[in-house]
C-alpha cells in the first residue's frame, strides 16, 4: 500500500484540510502518474497541456501522392476522452520551378483530417497553391497555415503531422526557396506544429 506524505515547506500560511464527503456514497480520487498539480473543476475551453514541434532544417520530396514531412509531427496523450485537439500548423513552401502546385494535408494518425471534399480528379489538401511564373519568383516561400480543431475521442497517445506532395517532375521543398540562392535573398526558415488539449 502506498503511503501519503503531505509536504511542510510550502511558504503560505494557508491550511488544507481533507474531509470525508457528507453522503453514504463512496468516492475515489485518482491521482495522476506524474509530477505537477491536479487540476480540478475544469471548465469548457480550459487548456490543459500544450505541446509542439519546431522544424528549422530544410525537407524535399518529389512525391505525387502524399509522404509524411519528417519533422513535422508531434504527439498528445489527452487526459480526457471528452477533450478538443487544438492544431495549429505554420509551414514555408516552395517548389524548386515555378507555375507548379504542391499541397499539404493534416493527418492525425493515418486519417486524414481538415481536408476539402472529393471532386473529380481535383486534389484534396488542408492547404496547397500553385506557385505562377514572375521574376525572381524561384526565391518566393509562401506562408501557409492550419488551424483545426479536432475530436480524437481518446486517451491514448495521438500524433499529428504533416503530409506533403507536389506536381509530377517537380520537387517540393520546406524551409527554403525554390532556388535557394547563396545570398541575402535566399532565405531560411522554420515550420511549427503546435497542439492544444481543451477542456470539453
Amino acid at each position: 500500500m502506498s503511503l501519503v506524505a503531505i509536504s511542510g515547506n510550502a511558504s503560505g500560511t494557508g491550511t488544507l484540510t481533507i474531509a470525508a464527503p457528507n453522503t453514504n456514497s463512496n468516492f475515489t480520487l485518482t491521482l495522476p502518474t506524474v509530477t505537477g498539480t491536479v487540476l480540478t473543476n475544469k471548465t469548457a475551453g480550459t487548456v490543459l497541456q500544450v505541446v509542439q514541434t519546431v522544424k528549422t532544417d530544410t525537407f524535399t520530396t518529389t512525391s505525387t501522392t502524399y509522404t509524411d514531412v519528417t519533422g513535422i509531427s508531434v504527439s498528445i496523450t489527452p487526459t480526457s476522452a471528452t477533450s478538443k485537439i487544438l492544431v495549429f500548423a505554420n509551414l514555408n513552401a516552395s517548389v524548386t520551378a515555378t507555375d507548379n502546385y504542391f499541397a499539404f494535408q493534416l493527418v492525425r494518425g493515418s486519417t486524414a483530417i481538415s481536408i476539402g471534399s472529393t471532386a473529380g480528379s481535383r486534389t484534396v489538401a488542408s492547404v496547397g497553391s500553385a506557385l505562377i511564373n514572375g521574376t525572381g519568383s524561384g526565391n518566393y516561400i509562401l506562408p501557409m497555415a492550419i488551424n483545426f480543431l479536432d475530436s480524437p475521442a481518446t486517451t491514448s497517445a495521438t500524433t499529428y503531422k504533416i503530409q506533403g506532395l507536389v506536381q509530377s517532375g517537380q520537387t517540393l521543398v520546406l524551409n527554403r526557396s525554390g532556388t535557394d540562392s547563396n545570398a541575402v535573398f535566399g532565405i531560411r526558415t522554420a515550420s511549427t506544429i503546435t497542439v492544444m488539449e481543451i477542456a470539453a
